[in-house]
């Protein structure tokens, strides 16, 4: 059997069902929630209250085609040629910071118009850096472990990712992004010192970039005391609150939130947990939160099946992808319920965007199909003992 056929064949595996039965539904939870959220908001802006309903329905499509067309890509084919994410992903951020081309929302210079569409170019950008580092680490194995040279090089890389984001500003996607980093790297075998030393960095730069933005500065103030100035900086924390206090156990029914109509802003974005409490109570966020958790440990079960087995680009891009998710959902959670500061970060699965859906869902069949592979890997040793050759070759289809 040739290569070609090899890549081409059908692959014998099944599929992570556990995995897939939470993303599809986190996906319709996600899809009642934001289109509860965000239809007072769409009548009064459009006309038509099924307007965003209605574009997510269709981004729920397109991203089930990504996915779709993601699970089918081999993974050594990505290892080979991931590399050339990094300059696309530089690009990209480039790119949205040029005017003319980048899309200001908000303050914040974010999105390319591709067509009827808006693509956030940091979406892209976090996962296009995941796979990179993935593939560094594995490349790289010998020198990451024992030299500072290994250990740097990507660090260089990260400061200018962040520094664009930062540029747009995207404070929010900045942390998320270094975050995931930093765990693929400590997982890579970095030495203790070096991975302390990146701490003591990352906190270093993190408390200057707050101290010497007055923005910043004036979020951090109203995360602290949003009662203070509860009709400026605090208000969206404050109203927050509110729905929450509203909700209370079982919530106030859906479709019945007072908060989203207009009295908290980005409601259908980056609120949508908080109008979900509010309708569902805390009994429905806790639940959210549960398939949450549940996601992103069978995420890192993935990953830690396909290190036993040898696969570790897989594991390593699995790994990050889980640090990718969890670090959004608890930013974006914590944000909801005043435990951190106000960032402009989508809940995954939730809040209203066509990029982060299309690549929420890139990355979750990218996890399937570390599985999948996995399952083969794992699978060879014992066809081999049969003395079935050709069994053996074609399991690997």
């Amino acid at each position: 059997m040739n290569a070609l056929a090899l890549k081409t064949a059908p692959i014998a595996a099944t599929i992570d069902q556990m995995l897939l039965v939470l993303v599809v539904v986190l996906a319709l939870v996600g899809f009642v929630a934001m289109s509860s959220a965000s239809m007072e908001y769409a009548f009064e802006r459009y006309g038509d209250p099924f307007y965003h309903v209605i574009r997510h329905g269709i981004y729920l499509i397109m991203a089930t085609v990504v996915g779709v067309v993601s699970y089918k890509f081999p993974l050594a084919l990505l290892e080979r040629h991931g590399w050339m994410l990094l300059p696309a992903g530089l690009a990209l951020l480039v790119l949205v910071l040029i005017p003319g081309i980048g899309k200001e929302v908000n303050g914040s210079q974010r999105w390319i118009g591709v067509g009827p569409l808006t693509l956030q170019v940091s979406e892209l950008a976090k996962l296009f850096v995941v796979i990179y580092i993935a593939g560094y680490l594995v490349r790289r194995e010998h020198e990451v472990r024992r030299q500072w040279s290994g250990f740097l090089k990507p660090m260089v890389m990260m400061a200018i990712f962040i520094a664009l984001l930062l540029a747009e500003p995207d404070f929010g996607a900045a942390v998320v992004m270094m975050g995931a980093v930093m765990v693929m790297i400590f997982l890579g075998g970095v030495r203790l010192s070096q991975f302390m030393a990146l701490l003591v960095v990352c906190g270093g730069s993190a408390y200057l970039m707050v101290v010497t933005s007055p923005y910043r500065m004036r979020r951090m103030t109203a995360f602290t005391d949003p009662w203070a100035d509860q009709f400026n900086s605090g208000y969206q924390l404050v109203q927050s609150l509110i729905a929450f206090g509203r909700g209370e156990i079982f919530g106030v029914g859906l479709g019945n939130s007072i908060q989203k109509l207009f009295y908290l802003p980005e409601a259908h974005t980056d609120f949508v947990f908080a109008i979900l409490a509010e309708e569902w109570g805390a009994f429905g966020a806790i639940v959210v939160i549960g398939l949450f958790a549940a996601l992103i440990g069978r995420i890192l079960t993935v990953a830690r099946k396909a290190e036993i087995v040898g696969l570790r680009f897989g594991a390593y891009i699995a790994y990050g992808i889980a640090m990718l998710i969890a670090g959004q959902v608890f930013i974006n959670i914590g944000v909801n319920t005043g435990l951190l500061p106000t960032k402009g970060l989508t809940l995954p699965l939730f809040s209203y965007g066509g990029s982060s859906l299309l690549v929420c869902f890139a990355m979750f069949a990218l996890v399937l199909r570390i599985d999948m592979e996995r399952q083969q890997l794992q699978a060879k040793p014992a066809k081999k003992k049969s003395g079935d050759k050709k069994s053996t070759e074609a399991a690997y289809d």
